[in-house]
């Protein structure tokens, strides 16, 4: 599958999904990644949504690089959401 994805810097963080979230352009499609709170706090020691945020700009290559693997395996949810663990 050769798919051409963007990520516009446009992370926010989404209470109800205790989550940040950021939009992918897969072919002129959005598709919706996010990390959960959790997963942030495991993976990088950090404990608010600021720092989540924050976290998620300083290592933006990294997961997105991520997320573009799960987008070319097709492993969103069911609802399209793709979730970097």
């Amino acid at each position: 599958m050769n798919q051409a994805i963007q990520f516009p810097d446009r992370e926010e963080w989404d209470t109800s999904m205790q989550a940040v979230c950021f939009p992918a352009l897969v072919n002129g499609m959005q598709m919706l990644c996010a990390i959960k709170g959790d997963v942030l706090k495991q993976r990088f020691d950090v404990e608010t949504p600021e720092q989540f945020l924050a976290t998620c700009r300083d290592n933006r290559w990294d997961l997105e690089e991520e997320a573009e693997q799960l987008i070319r395996q097709q492993k969103e949810d069911d609802q399209g959401i793709v979730w970097l663990s």
